[in-house]
């Protein structure tokens, strides 16, 4: 088996710098002996100083990495070793040496209650019922110095070293390694802990399933996000990146999921598997097989792969049962809440045909919707059943207050049927959502899910039973390594042929009568707030209002020319990407996704535009038209409407809309008038006939030589106005001048008339 699990536990440091250390505690007390689970934070106290240490002071360092690469059995079934080996690598990752380094394997209680379960897979069990010797496994290691390490213990027995198993159950384990760090004391260095289950003590017990086996049905998911930003003939489509190349070949996530899905169709499963797959991901592997660009990176590099990929589902899938996610796997109830639920009824209708189209021999189940996260609110579901939708596949916690295990009757006038994941294996194989920060990898979280979750799948069907659904449904984009998904696989078909499980098709299942019990539909407050960004939704949804008006303006041409919906869809599904469940919980993915749907829009009412003239225009009178260009790339009609906007002094006339012929061109003469001399710029630009624009904006040069009739009249009434003006003075000057000469006159006549003076007499 390949690598299982890589762990790093932390060990505190001293609180002062160069201090001389505190008597450490014992590697068997219970501050050396603190369970370090995956998904947990480290323990808190402090091991190898007798204080712990404050929020202040120094953080927890790492000494040891433990790589397990193999733990088996797995499940302790008849025909198991009486014996469990784990075996792997210790790498010493610290600033110091370590010495002594010892592992031993101890185990708790056995788990007899589901809430038990429950509670050791979300938060692990007490695991120090029994704790057997230490067994050296280095006498000392480097600085970055690493070493195997193998170890066998006894299932059961009275060996110092054995887990002493005496009967069948579902067991807490955990590996621990302590050692000694330089200028420290003895600590534990590393922890692994998991689930064991165990059906059948070696020469012991064996669990028999309870009622005859439960009903098992596996739900098989093949999905990635969405990835394609355009789909054009030939080698010419692109994609964001290649990594959808390193997932489909040899190794990778998708190559080692369709490996698993041809596993579970050989054998004891055959009948209980059912392929959920995205439509987008079968389109644009489609596409990569036909050649294909990436973005800014030139021919990618995935074609073979893709094209071997696909052949092998296309066989693999003839006659098996298929359930088709919505088209890019979009978020169905964030479409409908943000009032697109035309979109999220094409995502339906659409993704089904994309799936029957590229699989060739093999269409979906009709009517039958597995939502993201298993979850739908009820205005969703009435407009699905509204539909035809009449089957669904939903976690226990949409459907919350429902007994049993089954099949429940949904929906309000139209009913659907829905069946039920089981939730305590599908949340063990999704892992924890907080693992410990630099101590696991995806590969190892995935390794410890996949333990964790064949042991509640034991418990299910080998301590439950009763003849009980058990839904397995894996995470929809699940990245657990090859090597487990082959082990989960087998351990389930194990499981089968014990007979503590029986196969059960996910069709027949659905066509169940639900024994009259109806659910009313619960949406959880955590699903509302991982579901795509309402932000995006509304920015999305205005966009699809814009596409839907540029499509109202659009005409097929003839019989042989494009048809409006040909050039549509596109949009619609680089939109219909941008809600892809993808990007649940991440909205800057999500506006990333719409910003290409953006990005395709602006392309295409880029191609009905305003051609700016190469020189500027000359206008010969003051009601001379203005010539503007138009041209229309596109393969269909398009109805435009030509826009001048407002100038100070002129006039523009409104044109009535015009119909642009497909790949044409035209010249319109605008009516304008203009009111003045001179040159001034005109902007013109083309919309919709709802106001829709498209392409760009032009900025035409004009000149007018005319002075307009205004410009007329307002010089005539200054003229007239001047000479009005210029009489008056005359007038006025004349008239003054009279009055002079007549005051003049009058004086002269009034000095005649008077008497003479007499003269005075000389004296005598």
């Amino acid at each position: 088996m390949k690598r299982l699990l890589s762990v790093l536990a932390a060990v505190s440091t001293l609180l002062v710098a160069g201090a001389t250390t505190a008597p450490a505690a014992s590697a068997d007390s219970p501050e050396a002996e603190a369970r370090s689970t995956i998904g947990e934070p480290p323990p808190a106290t402090q091991v190898w100083a007798t204080r712990a240490v404050s929020k202040q002071g120094p953080q927890p360092q790492t000494f040891l990495r433990l790589d397990v690469e193999q733990l088996s059995p797995r499940v302790v079934m008849a025909g198991s070793s009486d014996s469990v080996t784990i075996s792997g690598k210790v790498t010493n990752v610290g600033d110091r040496l370590l010495r002594d380094i010892d592992l031993r394997l101890e185990r708790g209680n056995a788990l007899t209650k589901e809430e038990e379960v429950r509670t050791a897979l979300r938060e692990g069990a007490d695991s120090e019922v029994e704790q057997p010797l230490f067994t050296k496994i280095a006498d000392k290691l480097e600085r970055g110095e690493s070493k195997d390490f193998t170890l066998t213990v006894p299932l059961h027995g009275n060996d110092p070293k054995s887990l002493r198993v005496d009967e069948p159950g579902i067991y807490p384990v955990l590996a621990n390694i302590n050692g000694t760090p330089d200028f420290g004391g003895r600590a534990r260095l590393a922890a692994l802990s998991t689930l064991l289950p165990v059906l059948t003590v070696p020469g012991g017990s064996t669990q028999n399933a309870p009622g005859g086996g439960s009903r098992l049905t596996l739900l098989w998911p093949l999905a990635d996000r969405p990835r394609l930003v355009e789909q054009l003939p030939g080698d010419r489509s692109v994609l964001t990146d290649d990594e959808l190349a390193a997932s489909l070949a040899r190794g990778g996530r998708l190559y080692g999921l369709l490996e698993g899905y041809k596993s579970a169709l050989d054998g004891e499963l055959t009948g209980s598997v059912c392929l959920a797959v995205d439509p987008d991901l079968l389109r644009t592997v489609k596409i990569m097989s036909q050649g294909y660009q990436v973005r800014g990176l030139g021919a990618g590099k995935g074609a073979d792969d893709a094209k071997l990929w696909l052949d092998q589902l296309r066989r693999q899938v003839s006659g098996k049962c298929v359930v088709a996610l919505a088209d890019a796997d979009a978020d169905l109830v964030a479409l409908n809440r943000a009032g697109l639920g035309d979109l999220a009824s094409n995502a339906l209708t659409e993704g089904a045909q994309v799936v029957g189209d590229v699989l060739e021999s093999q269409k979906p189940l009709q009517g039958v919707v597995w939502p993201e996260d298993g979850v739908l609110d009820q205005a969703t579901l009435d407009r699905l059943t509204g539909q035809g939708v009449t089957g669904l596949v939903l976690e226990q916690p949409a459907v919350a207050g429902t007994t049993g295990t089954g099949p429940v009757t949904v929906g309000g006038d139209k009913k659907a049927s829905a069946a039920r994941v089981d939730t305590m294996v599908s949340d063990a194989l999704v892992g924890s959502a907080s693992p410990i920060a630099g101590a696991t990898t995806a590969s190892t979280e995935q390794a410890v899910s996949v333990q964790n979750a064949l042991a509640a799948l034991a418990f299910r069907t080998g301590f439950q039973g009763n003849d009980q659904n058990v839904v397995v449904a894996p995470p929809r984009r699940w990245n657990a390594p090859e090597g487990e998904i082959s082990m989960f696989l087998q351990t389930m078909k194990s499981l089968v042929a014990g007979g503590y499980a029986k196969p059960a098709g996910l069709e027949s299942l659905l066509d169940t009568t639900p024994g009259g019990q109806s659910a009313a539909l619960s949406y959880p407050v955590e699903a509302g707030a991982t579901e795509v960004s309402p932000a995006v939704t509304t920015e999305l949804a205005r966009a699809w209002r814009g596409v839907q008006d540029i499509a109202s303006a659009m005409s097929q041409q003839d019989a042989e020319a494009a048809k409006p919906e040909d050039l549509v869809a596109p949009l619609r599904l680089a939109l219909l990407r941008a809600a892809s469940g993808a990007w649940r919980g991440d909205e800057a993915a999500a506006r990333r996704a719409l910003t290409i749907g953006l990005d395709r829009i602006d392309g295409l009412e880029s191609q009905v535009t305003v051609a700016e003239p190469a020189s500027p225009i000359l206008l010969g009178s003051d009601n001379s038209p203005l010539p503007v260009n138009i041209s229309n790339k596109l393969d269909v009609r398009v109805t435009v409407r030509v826009v001048v906007e407002d100038v100070p002094g002129v006039t523009v006339t409104q044109m009535p809309d015009l119909v642009l012929p497909a790949r044409g061109a035209r010249q319109v003469m605008v009516p304008l008038e203009a009111l003045r001399f001179g040159k001034f710029s005109v902007h013109v630009r083309l919309t919709t006939p709802n106001g829709i624009e498209l392409g760009d904006r032009a900025r035409l040069e004009v000149s007018s030589n005319s002075y307009g009739t205004i410009t007329i009249v307002i010089t005539g009434a200054a003229a007239a106005l001047l000479v009005l003006l210029s009489g008056r003075r005359i007038y006025r000057r004349v008239r003054a001048s009279r009055a002079a000469a007549a005051q003049v006159a009058n004086e002269t006549k009034h000095e005649d008339q008077m008497p003479a003076t007499p003269e005075k007499s000389s004296a005598s």
